[in-house]
């Protein structure tokens, strides 16, 4: 067996990767002002930004392909072991068996042996006994005649011959039994000898292994580190108190009631475009912070109101022509009439300059979420404080800018950034966020209904988890995506959106990805920027997303518009 060299060979292979790792490449010292050590223990703020170049572009990047190689190799190598192990257990458990089977036979041959012994040593006894008792010539004396003597002679020769023989017979099995028993016992010491070698090569050779991956993912830490640093991108930090109108669409929900192991997809905001206000961080900047409307409108529009003549109609549709300060203003459902005074007057003159351009071009303005909500019902009856921030901010409007707002935006607006009490992203910035501080219920969600309520249709779907293969199936479909468009990677539940869907296990041979046992998210700029799956598959969050609403069971999806932005969780 050739097993200790190819052991051997091994473990030159592994101390030269480790030796010459730990040297600093010869042109280090000279062609980079960082060094290797630098790049790998110094932290991110220690680092200049032209470091911070090199080590991402030049130095780790050349530390991870100096190891790639014999990596690879070890890792073939010790798939061979292992198959060299599972062969030597085949052979040990088979002649453990034989070895088995010999010694029941030794045990019987034994028997028998022993049982022949005692026979031959009662006819032996009894031989004597006659000798001595019988004198021979009486048998001569007693014969009638001469053949019949010979013949008695005759057949006590041949009795005697076979006892002989038979003793003979019996004491060579019996030597032959007791060879065979050292034979089996010195295979059986040898084999579990072997057994306890190959065992200990090959956890040798698999500690190495799991040594360099620990390296490789600590070194692809430190990459995405360093960019993430460059890039103004962090991971999110979500603590368990964040809002959901469902409980198991929540965070809270999935850590408490998620079985070990499951994964779930968390977006920042729900349906929405990001443009202008939100409403529920304009009620956390007005019931938290003590802002007025006009500083709110500032923020999220980067101007305030002034002074119009907005009387006269509004054509409104499947209502006629309305007075349009004190009918068309009193029904708009945007905002519920419980909330701070200084958000409604946010929302009061926000609604009024949408509309205000339908009236000054004389188009009908429609009532749905297209537009903006109206309804007759409460322009017929508005509540009182609705009332009194319409009427408190009469003629109020915004010049020259489209006052588009929504529920929740995530966190981040397009038109003014981070929506936190700093004005900063960071891992905690859901903990600044000023929606959660308006109590958002969409701030922080893993979606699986249909639309934006708790009550909507679900396809079956009892929450929003997904176990390992359903995951893994997701990055699949993304790998598989990611190489051109492919009209079967199509949501696994036929019965909600029919079709001719991948199943598990063809998307696996595709994708080539077995399970998943690492997720990391990195975000920035208000956007998912990088998915990275057991350390080395990277999706953009598009990527991801894209994936994720095509391929991901029931009605589960990333509800946003034109961007990305969400976190992956893992129980």
């Amino acid at each position: 067996m050739r097993f200790s060299y190819v052991m051997k060979f091994v473990k030159l292979i592994i101390v030269f990767i480790f030796v010459f790792l730990s040297t600093k490449y010869f042109v280090l010292g000279t062609a980079y002002a960082v060094s290797e050590s630098d790049c790998l223990n110094k932290s991110v703020s220690e680092l200049s930004a032209n470091d911070m170049n090199e080590c991402i572009n030049t130095i780790l990047p050349r530390i991870a392909s100096a190891y790639a190689p014999a990596q690879e190799k070890n890792k073939q190598n010790l798939a061979n072991l292992k198959t060299q192990i599972d062969n030597l257990n085949k052979r040990i458990s088979s002649l453990s068996q034989e070895l088995k089977n010999k010694e029941i036979e030794i045990k019987s041959r034994e028997k028998d042996v022993s049982f022949a012994q005692q026979v031959l040593n009662e006819k032996a006894v009894s031989q004597y006994v006659t000798a001595r008792l019988y004198d021979p010539f009486i048998s001569l004396i007693s014969a009638t005649d001469a053949l019949e003597v010979f013949k008695m002679i005759k057949v006590k020769q041949m009795v005697a011959e076979g006892d002989r023989k038979t003793i003979e017979k019996y004491s060579g099995e019996i030597v032959k039994l007791k060879e065979d028993k050292e034979s089996l016992e010195k295979n059986k010491i040898s084999l579990a000898s072997l057994q306890n070698k190959v065992s200990s090569d090959a956890k040798f050779l698999e500690g190495e292994v799991n040594k360099v991956e620990s390296f490789l993912s600590v070194l692809s830490a430190k990459q995405q580190e360093i960019l993430n640093a460059k890039s103004g991108g962090f991971t999110a930090s979500v603590g368990d108190s964040e809002l959901a109108d469902d409980y198991n669409a929540s965070i809270k929900g999935f850590r408490e009631s998620a079985p070990a192991g499951s994964f779930a997809v968390f977006s920042f905001g729900g349906y929405t475009h990001r443009k202008g206000m939100s409403q529920y961080g304009a009620r956390g900047r007005a019931q938290q912070n003590n802002q007025n409307a006009n500083q709110i409108l500032k923020t999220y529009y980067g101007k305030e109101p002034v002074g119009k003549d907005t009387s006269g109609n509004i054509n409104v549709a499947g209502v006629g022509s309305v007075n349009f300060e004190d009918y068309y203003l009193m029904g708009i459902a945007e905002m519920p009439a419980s909330w701070h005074m200084e958000a409604l007057k946010a929302q009061a003159i926000a609604a009024r300059t949408y509309a205000y351009r339908y009236k000054i071009e004389g188009k009908q303005i429609c009532v749905s979420e297209s537009c903006q909500v109206f309804r007759k019902s409460k322009a017929d009856n508005p509540p009182d404080a609705w009332k009194q921030a319409v009427q408190q901010t009469k003629g109020q409007v915004l010049e020259d800018v489209v006052t588009y707002y929504s529920s929740t935006a995530g966190g981040y607006s397009t038109t003014s950034g981070w929506d936190t009490t700093d004005g900063n992203g960071g891992a905690n910035f859901i903990d600044k966020a000023y929606e959660k501080l308006g109590g958002s219920p969409w701030l922080y969600k893993a979606w699986y209904r249909q639309g934006y309520t708790s009550s909507g249709n679900t396809c079956g779907q009892n929450d929003p988890w997904l176990n390992n293969e359903e995951f893994t199936d997701i990055i699949n479909a993304a790998i598989v995506l990611k190489s051109g468009q492919d009209s079967r990677v199509s949501s696994i539940s036929t019965s909600c959106w029919g079709g001719n869907p991948y199943s598990y296990a063809e998307l696996k041979q595709k994708g080539g990805l077995s399970s998943v046992s690492s997720v990391s998210v990195t975000q920035g700029n208000g956007n998912t920027t990088t998915v990275n799956i057991n350390g080395n598959i990277s999706l953009t969050g598009n990527e991801f997303k894209q994936a994720f609403n095509l391929r991901a069971p029931g009605y589960l999806m990333i509800p946003q518009k034109g961007f990305a932005f969400f976190n992956i969780e893992k129980k």
